[in-house]
């Protein structure tokens, strides 16, 4: 049966990407994962912040919009169709599967309250 691997994301909507890199990198001093070399951050919509096993993501486009730009937690699966599957017959909320990046499946849903999860498979 399908299982969750653990949290594997932690996704922040911000509103001005260089400004939350540099407060994540420079002042609480967290390592950026993804892209590495960039110096300036203005134009990235995607940034991964490494803190350990899960990864913080700040996300461009944020417009301080409680509702839609709440903290979005991705969880790791090993087989997202399974999941999915489970989870809807659990009475989870879940939307169709997306592959945002090659490699990537991703399926977004939502807890009680409303607030956003996904499951992510990498492969």
């Amino acid at each position: 049966m399908a299982q969750l691997t653990g949290l594997v994301k932690a996704i922040l909507y911000v509103q001005n990407m260089d400004a939350q890199v540099r407060f994540y990198r420079d002042v609480l001093g967290l390592s950026v994962k993804y892209p590495r070399e960039e110096t300036n951050y203005s134009s990235e919509f995607w940034v991964e912040m490494e803190t350990g096993q899960c990864t913080l993501v700040l996300h461009g486009g944020g417009q301080r919009r409680l509702d839609a730009d709440t903290p979005k937690h991705a969880f790791g699966v090993d087989d997202i169709d399974e999941m999915r599957a489970v989870l809807l017959q659990r009475g989870a909320k879940m939307g169709e599967i997306r592959s945002p990046a090659p490699g990537v499946r991703v399926c977004d849903g939502f807890d009680p309250e409303g607030n956003p999860f996904s499951i992510d498979w990498h492969g």
